[in-house]
């Protein structure tokens, strides 16, 4: 069984920078595509940024540049290096897996829909 726990979330100035993690167990039997999600106040869930099956990241372009996504070698950890950060970037984010999924240049769109998902961090940006 797949679980997902996040950390690293905060408070911070606009223009400032935080570095989300996803402790991930379960991950490393099989294919999953992992990335994260995000949950704003009175805001649809977002798909943020992605790793695909094939090991390629595809970025929302409300945050491509900005944020990075990356993990560990034993895909155990998951992580979101979020720099300039922005007051819209205020949400819950949130770490997600799924197997079912393969890639495509549009997958992170997908990630709020994945199967197994963490408890979420907050992270509020003031301006």
């Amino acid at each position: 069984q797949v679980q997902l726990q996040e950390s690293g979330g905060g408070s911070v100035q606009a223009g400032g920078a935080l570095r989300l993690s996803c402790s991930a167990s379960g991950t490393n039997r099989g294919n999953y595509c992992m990335g994260w999600f995000r949950l704003a106040p009175g805001k649809e869930r977002e798909g943020v940024a992605v790793f695909d099956s094939i090991g390629r990241a595809t970025y929302a372009d409300s945050v491509k540049g900005r944020f990075t996504i990356s993990r560990d070698n034993g895909r155990t950890t998951l992580y979101l290096q979020m720099n300039s950060l922005k007051p819209e970037d205020t949400a819950t984010y949130y770490c997600a897996a799924d197997a079912r999924y393969f890639a495509g240049a549009d997958l992170y769109t997908s990630v709020p829909t994945f199967f197994y998902k963490g408890q979420g961090t907050q992270v509020t940006v003031s301006s």
